[in-house]
């Protein structure tokens, strides 16, 4: 793990189980998992899911089965509700304002896009 990896796990509001996160990633063929929303913030309390976006590998596509799949997976590792969101729906979103937010206030927990991984 990078240094700006351990540095991202240090801010956030819970510890995440990084290995099985990596091992999760792996399984479901995610080359870039992030954390947005309230657990970067002060707000995160008992009762927050915790939010990601996701980049998948090249050539790989979910479903929407996969999507549930994949989501209820990750609930399961934390303990407690998640949102998984495709980051690409993000960036061709036609709110910018909402586009601009989003993606200025993630922070990568998992990536691969910089290793060469396929």
């Amino acid at each position: 793990m990078t240094e700006a990896s351990v540095d991202t796990l240090a801010q956030l509001a819970i510890a995440l189980p990084i290995d099985a996160i990596q091992a999760f990633c792996q399984r479901w063929q995610i080359a870039e998992l992030a954390v947005l929303g309230s657990i970067l913030r002060d707000d995160f309390d008992a009762n927050s899911d915790v939010d990601f976006l996701y980049v998948l590998k090249p050539n790989i596509r979910w479903s929407w089965r996969d999507l549930l799949q994949a989501e209820a997976e990750l609930a399961q590792l934390l303990d407690r509700k998640v949102d998984l969101v495709g980051k690409i729906s993000i960036e061709q979103s036609r709110n910018w304002l909402r586009k601009r937010n989003i993606l200025s206030s993630t922070k990568v927990v998992y990536d691969t896009t910089n290793r060469g991984e396929t």
